[in-house]
Order: structure tokens, then C-alpha cells, then sequence
């Protein structure tokens, strides 16, 4: 039997996720929503999908398993609660919100539901990024020692998105974050320091916002992660891990091929619907979570206020 799925959002990213779902013989995407009513007419015609009007909709349809919420920040939180008073299962992109405290408000809140929450955290699912973690795990490389991540985008997002985005740590390189997590495993980041600068495109600043930042952590046993990002790269996307350990070093390498995230991760998005089907079906525990999601926020404003300070910030 295929799981019903109520979609919110219908930008550049919730199309992709509602046309990975329409594909995915698992599930069957039965109601869609956007704010933009044409919007939503046109893609749920497209998708042989359900327009609705009022997302309460799904939340009172029993039939419906999972809300999948691909809508703007702002909203992510105020959708979960309902989802989750509602007892459906959740899919969220990233990130949870811009304000680490209506996060931690929002799991107190829905902790009595005993919610079951995946979070978009896509490049955990990226083939190559996680054969790394795969051969972390099986002491290819002995004891981890250092990780380095290269992120930078091939132009920056439009610079009405960036005014809302909550700047460059919160949305570009919380990802990063988290995937220095993910290989860290139960080692927490226990210190950052990061540095920012503008020296091509000087409408950053009327924006107090950054085209270029890199980021030294370091975890609880010594650990460095070192992460580089730009906003712009002139050769294209450039996507790249390094981990080292004291018996070898293994790379993801960057992939040319792809001009941005969503040709780049097309095979993790898909693969992201595998964990959500085993979250609904089986109970298991998703690779990227709401606690994953709260705490590379925490990492990121830890990020910023370092960047504030031109010091080392204890996490």
C-alpha cells in the first residue's frame, strides 16, 4: 500500500520533492499546497495531485501519513507543531528556523506527541559524502583526526532570498555543519572560530550578509574541521570532503558535471525518501533529525558570534 503524503511548499525545491515523491513507487503525493493559488492549481494538475486550500486539510484527513514540508523557513515551525499534534510523520527541509529559540520552544512543546521528524539534511544521503562516513566507521583510516569541506556555489541565490535568509552560516553553511557532525558521530563540537569577508560583489554588505567565509572547529576529543564557502565560484559548483585519519585520508571529489545542488544531490534527495519510508513503515530512526537540525543551528549562531567577536566561541 503506498503512504499518503500532504506536500507544503511549491519553490524551486518543493517542485523537485513533489516530483521525486509522483516517481517513488512508495508513496502517493494526494494533496499539495503553496500560498500562490496558481501555483498550486498548475503543479497539482501536473503532478495528478489534490490542490487544497487551507493546509488543515491534510492535517484532518486520517488517510494522510506524512506532511512534507518544503515551504519557507518561517513556516516550518509553526506547520511541525500542527503535524505533530496531529500525529503525523514529518518530513522538514532545512533549516528548522532562524531563532534557536523558537526550535528549542517548539521540541518542548511537541515532546508529549512522541513526534517522528526527518530533517532535509540531503548530503548525508549523497553517495559519495557517506562512503566516507561507511569507511569512518569500518577503520579504513584508523582514528579521525581532521575533516575538510569545501562548499561553494557557482553564483549566489537573489538578493531578495538572501535578505531573509539569515546569513551565510545559517543558510549555506549550516550544512556543512551538519556534515561535520555526521562524521564526528557521538563527538560534539565543542569550539568555533570563524572568519567572513566581501571582496567582489559589494551589495553583501548592504545586506550585512557575506560572499566569502571559512570556519575552524574543533570537537570535544580534538578533532578539527576545517570549512571553507563561497557564495560564488567562477569554474562552478564545487562540492568537496576530505577526511584524515592517522592510517589514510579519503576524499568525495567534486563532480564538474553538475552545475548546481539539485542536478549535484539529485540521487541523495531520492535516496532521502528511502529512510522516510522506513520512519513510516518500520519505525527506524532517519539519518537527519530534529536534534540534528537544533544543534548545527546552535553551531551556526555559535558561527556568527565568533565572526562578532574575532575570537574562539565555546559551543
Amino acid at each position: 500500500m503506498k503512504i499518503n503524503v500532504a506536500l507544503f511548499g511549491l519553490g524551486r525545491i518543493g517542485i523537485m520533492h513533489a516530483q521525486n515523491l509522483k516517481m517513488n513507487k512508495k508513496f502517493n503525493l494526494k494533496y499539495v499546497f503553496d500560498i500562490n493559488k496558481k501555483l498550486s492549481i498548475r503543479a497539482a494538475k501536473k503532478l495528478k495531485s489534490t490542490y487544497i486550500k487551507n493546509p488543515n486539510i491534510a492535517f484532518k484527513d486520517k488517510n494522510i501519513k506524512v506532511i512534507f514540508i518544503s515551504s519557507t523557513t518561517s513556516t516550518h515551525i509553526p506547520l511541525i507543531s500542527l503535524a505533530a499534534k496531529h500525529k503525523k510523520i514529518i518530513f522538514c527541509e532545512k533549516p528548522l528556523d532562524l531563532n534557536i529559540q523558537r526550535v528549542v520552544k517548539c521540541r518542548k512543546k511537541i515532546k508529549r506527541f512522541k513526534p517522528k521528524i526527518q530533517l532535509g539534511f540531503n548530503r548525508r544521503y549523497d553517495p559519495g559524502h557517506y562512503h566516507l562516513k561507511k569507511s569512518l566507521l569500518s577503520g579504513k583510516i584508523g582514528k579521525l583526526e581532521k575533516i575538510i569541506i569545501t562548499s561553494r556555489d557557482p553564483a549566489p541565490p537573489s538578493f531578495n532570498y538572501l535578505k531573509n535568509s539569515g546569513g551565510i552560516f545559517r543558510d549555506m553553511t549550516i550544512h556543512d555543519f551538519d556534515l561535520a557532525r555526521f562524521y564526528l558521530g557521538k563527538d560534539p563540537i565543542k569550539e568555533i572560530f570563524a572568519s567572513a569577508t566581501n571582496l567582489s560583489d559589494s551589495r553583501f554588505k548592504k545586506i550585512k550578509d557575506y560572499e566569502i567565509a571559512s570556519c575552524v572547529l574543533k570537537s570535544r576529543k580534538g578533532v578539527i574541521t576545517v570549512i571553507n564557502n563561497s557564495r560564488h565560484c567562477k569554474f562552478g559548483y564545487d562540492q568537496r570532503v576530505e577526511i584524515f585519519g592517522n592510517k589514510g585520508m579519503l576524499i568525495s571529489d567534486n563532480k564538474r558535471k553538475y552545475n548546481f545542488f539539485i542536478d549535484r544531490y539529485k540521487i541523495a534527495y531520492k535516496l532521502q525518501l528511502n529512510d522516510l519510508y522506513n520512519l513510516v513503515t518500520k519505525n527506524k530512526k532517519p539519518r537527519s533529525t530534529f536534534e540534528d537540525g537544533e544543534k548545527s543551528l546552535c553551531i551556526a549562531n555559535a558561527a556568527f558570534k565568533s565572526l562578532k567577536l574575532k575570537k574562539v566561541v565555546t559551543i
